[in-house]
């Protein structure tokens, strides 16, 4: 449970119900990371495209580079994702 008031996936709706969708179909659930955005659906889509950009767009790092330094950054800072 979030500290911070969040729209769960079934009280979803319009732009907000889509991102979900396609959030739980790509990975099986909407992580809280994501929730936090659900009061604001335009900052949750930039924060995904920011997300797309960073780990499959074209960059002088290879995908698995790209991989292994959110891995560490995610153990440092005590992250489950």
């Amino acid at each position: 449970m979030t500290w911070i008031r969040t729209v769960e996936e079934g009280e979803a709706e319009g732009l907000l119900k889509g991102l979900y969708e396609g959030i739980q179909k790509q990975r099986g659930m909407v992580p809280n990371v994501l929730k936090v955005f659900s009061l604001h659906p335009e900052a949750m889509r930039t924060t995904i495209g920011v997300f797309q950009t960073l780990m499959y767009g074209p960059a002088p790092l290879s995908r698995p580079q790209r991989e292994m330094i959110a891995l560490v950054v995610s153990a440092i800072n005590r992250c489950h994702y």
